[in-house]
């Protein structure tokens, strides 16, 4: 099996401040010099319907904050 890097959009982030579940990694930022990921940002409604009639909630988490990386999970702390 080739592994071609990191597939964050099927893992589930939870805040280890609480224990709530924030949803699914909707997408990845990177710093496009360095290569390296900077943030990674989870949809904020999950309502997809009420979603269309209001702005973007989305949560963007910085690289620094998350605290570990699973096969399912990743952990951060906000």
């Amino acid at each position: 099996m080739e592994d071609k890097g990191l597939d964050f959009k099927h893992k589930e982030v939870i805040n280890i401040c609480g224990g709530k579940r924030l949803g699914f990694v909707q997408d990845v930022c990177a710093d496009l010099e360095t290569g390296k990921i900077t943030s990674i940002i989870v949809p904020g409604n999950t309502n997809k319907f009420m979603s269309l009639f209001s702005s973007s909630n989305d949560i963007v988490i910085p690289w620094e904050n998350i605290r570990c990386i699973g096969d399912d999970l990743i952990l951060v702390e906000i």
